[in-house]
C-alpha cells in the first residue's frame, strides 16, 4: 500500500508528461471502443432490418444489390418485375403470404414506397415485431399516405395535413405532382429501420403518379378505383378477380392494375417450401427473376465487409500500440532524471525490488487511468453520435454496458500496458543495484 501511494505521488510530480501520455491512451481507447460498438450496431441494425420474410424476389441482378434497394433503400433496380409474373408466383403452392413494393419516387429526400395494406399485416424487423402505428391507420385509398416517425418528426408533419409526392429518387425529383396531394392518415412507430424514413403509399397512388408525370391530366374515378364510372364489362371485373386471387380482401382502390412493380417479398407455410419455390423462381420462363434469402444475402454482406472490419480493427490497436509505445518512451526518457530520486530511497530502506514494483505500479496507474477515462470519452461520444448515426444511417447504438468482448479488449490494453511498465521497472531494478548507496548524476 505505501508502495502504491509513492508510485501515485511520483505521478503527480511528473504531472505534465503523465497527464500527456495519460491523455493518449484515453484517446486511444476511445476510439477502440467506439469502432467495436459501431461495427457491432451496424451487424445488429441490418439484421433487424427485416425478420420473417423467407424470400425477397426482383429483377435479375446482383443478390446484395436487391437486398440493399428493396430492403435498405440503397442504390437501385434497373429492372422491374412485371404484374403478371408477381400475381403468378403469389398463387403457388406453400405461398402464405407476399408484399409487392414500388420504389422510385420521394418526398423531400425520403425514399416513397408503393405497396398494399398486406404490408402492415406481415412486415417484420428485428425479433419478428410487427408494424404499429403511433398515430392514425394504414391508408384506405389511392389519396392517403403513411408515414415513418422519422420523415413525420424530422419535416413536421401531423395527420390531416396534404403532402405532394415526387417522381424520382432521393433529392433528385424530376417531376412533383401538385395536382395530386395526398393526405396523411397514420404515423408509424419508431422501428429504428428503413421503415422510419419511408412514405407508404398504395400502389393505385404509383400509378396515378406515373401516369401523371408522363401525361398529366385529371384523374378519373377508374385511375383511383380501377372501376369507370360510367362503364362495366364484365369481363375486366373477371381479369380483375383473377389478378387478386388471394388478395381479395384487398379494396382495388389500393392496387389497382399495375403494370409492373419494383420487388416483392414472401412468406411460406412451411420452411421446405422456400428452397423449392426459390429454385422454380431462379428459372422462372416468363421474365429473367432472382429468389433470395435474406438472412444468407446478410451474412454474405458482412463476409464481403469482413476485411473492413478487420482494418478498422487493425487501425484501432495501432492506434493503442502507439500510445503504450508513448507513455514506454516517456517512462525511460525520464528514467535518467530519476535516478536521484531512486538513490535517495535506496538510503531509506528501499530494496531494489521495491524500485522495480514502484515503476511497475506508475506504469498501471497510468494505463488504468486512461482505459476509465477513454470509457468516459466513449459514452460521452456514444451520447452525442447515436442520433446522427440513427437518422442519417439507419444504425442504432445502444448505451448498454460494455459486452464481455469489449471488457476484453480493455483488459488486453491493461496487461500490454503493465507489460511495458516492467522494461524502465527492469532498467530501474538494475540502476538501483549499480548504485547502490551512492548518488549518481
Amino acid at each position: 500500500m505505501t508502495l502504491l501511494k509513492l508510485a501515485l505521488k511520483s505521478c503527480w510530480n511528473r504531472r505534465t508528461s503523465v497527464l500527456l501520455t495519460f491523455f493518449t491512451i484515453a484517446i486511444s481507447v476511445m476510439l477502440l471502443l467506439s469502432i467495436e460498438r459501431v461495427r457491432m450496431g451496424a451487424k445488429s441494425s441490418f439484421s433487424n432490418t427485416i425478420s420473417g420474410t423467407d424470400l425477397i424476389v426482383g429483377a435479375r441482378t446482383g443478390d446484395i444489390q436487391l437486398l440493399l434497394s428493396s430492403v435498405f433503400r440503397i442504390g437501385h433496380n434497373n429492372n422491374a418485375v412485371s404484374w403478371q409474373s408477381y400475381q403468378d408466383i403469389k398463387h403457388r403452392k406453400g405461398v402464405a403470404w407476399t408484399i409487392p413494393i414500388s420504389l422510385g419516387d420521394s418526398h423531400k429526400g425520403y425514399a416513397v414506397l408503393g405497396t398494399d395494406s398486406s404490408y402492415f399485416d406481415h412486415y417484420r424487423y428485428g425479433k419478428k415485431q410487427a408494424l404499429q402505428f403511433q398515430a392514425g391507420r394504414a391508408f384506405h385509398n389511392g389519396k392517403e399516405v403513411v408515414l415513418g416517425s422519422e420523415v413525420a418528426d424530422k419535416l413536421g408533419y401531423h395527420l390531416g395535413q396534404n403532402i405532394v409526392i415526387s417522381h424520382g429518387m432521393g433529392n433528385t425529383s424530376f417531376h412533383h405532382h401538385d395536382d395530386n396531394p395526398m393526405t396523411i392518415v397514420g404515423i408509424l412507430a419508431p422501428t429504428g429501420t428503413p421503415v422510419d424514413k419511408t412514405l407508404h403509399i398504395p400502389l393505385i397512388a404509383v400509378d396515378m403518379i406515373h401516369a401523371s408525370a408522363s401525361a398529366p391530366r385529371a384523374i378519373t374515378r377508374k385511375q383511383v378505383t380501377g372501376n369507370d364510372p360510367h362503364e362495366h364489362d364484365p369481363h375486366d371485373d373477371h381479369h380483375h378477380n383473377h389478378a387478386h386471387g388471394s388478395l381479395d380482401s384487398e379494396p382495388s382502390d389500393l392496387v389497382g392494375n399495375p403494370k409492373q412493380i419494383t420487388a416483392f417479398l414472401m412468406g411460406f407455410d412451411s420452411p421446405l417450401y422456400t428452397l423449392q419455390v426459390r429454385r422454380n423462381i431462379n428459372q422462372y420462363k416468363g421474365e429473367p427473376l432472382l429468389a433470395i434469402m435474406p438472412t444468407v444475402t446478410l451474412k454474405e454482406l458482412w463476409e464481403m465487409l469482413d476485411i473492413v472490419e478487420k482494418l478498422l480493427l487493425l487501425f484501432s490497436i495501432v492506434v493503442v500500440i502507439i500510445s503504450l509505445l508513448g507513455m514506454l518512451t516517456t517512462l525511460l526518457a525520464t528514467l535518467s532524471q530519476r535516478r536521484r530520486e531512486l538513490a535517495i530511497l535506496r538510503s531509506v530502506g528501499a530494496r531494489p525490488w521495491h524500485i522495480f514494483s514502484l515503476l511497475s505500479f506508475e506504469a498501471t496507474i497510468i494505463t488504468l487511468l486512461g482505459c476509465v477515462s477513454g470509457t468516459v470519452l466513449f459514452y460521452t461520444g456514444l451520447f452525442v453520435i447515436m442520433p446522427v448515426l440513427q437518422s442519417q444511417f439507419g444504425v442504432n447504438l445502444s448505451m448498454a454496458p460494455l459486452s464481455p468482448y469489449e471488457l476484453t479488449l480493455l483488459g488486453g490494453i491493461m496487461l500490454s500496458g503493465t507489460l511495458m511498465g516492467l522494461i524502465p521497472a527492469a532498467r530501474a531494478y538494475y540502476y538501483s543495484l549499480a548504485d547502490g548507496m551512492s548518488i549518481k548524476i
